[in-house]
């Protein structure tokens, strides 16, 4: 007994309540920090601006971006005078007037969207696609230099 004793009083988890007998009353600690959590510390991001950036009748030059999208969905269809990027921005290849038109869309027989789309739709359904055209300007009184004389 005389050996247990030095042992016990070195010991955190072990408290003597008596000299003559020693009882030993365990107590356990905590074996995780006590705090808050951590998770869900993002999502204040800014937005990415997406949508169109010039109206039906707006005067564009050449290069504005017309339209931003996503790269998956495409809103937007390129038309007349309009190119389109490889993260789907639509811009302006010729100076212009801008216009949206809206066009029947018939897709190929074959294609993934008469497999996936055209079966969910009820029938009769007509399916139609958003183009954005620019109608250019006549350039009045402007010449180029062709050679010098």
């Amino acid at each position: 007994m005389a050996a247990l004793l030095p042992l016990i009083l070195k010991s955190r988890t072990c408290i003597v309540l008596s000299n003559q007998t020693p009882t030993v009353v365990l107590t356990r600690f905590a074996s995780k920090k006590s705090g808050g959590s951590s998770k869900n510390l993002g999502g204040n991001s800014a937005g990415r601006r997406y949508g169109h950036k010039k109206h039906d009748g707006n005067f564009v030059h050449a290069g504005n971006v017309l339209a931003t999208q996503r790269k998956g969905l495409m809103r937007w269809h390129p038309g007349a005078h309009v190119g389109i990027g490889t993260n789907k921005t639509i811009y302006a290849l010729e100076d212009g007037i801008v216009r949206f038109t809206k066009e029947v869309y018939i897709p190929l027989p074959r294609s993934a969207e008469a497999r996936d789309v055209i079966p969910k739709l009820p029938k009769g359904a007509v399916l139609y696609k958003t183009f954005i055209n620019v109608i250019p300007t006549k350039r009045e009184n402007t010449f180029k230099l062709v050679d010098l004389v």
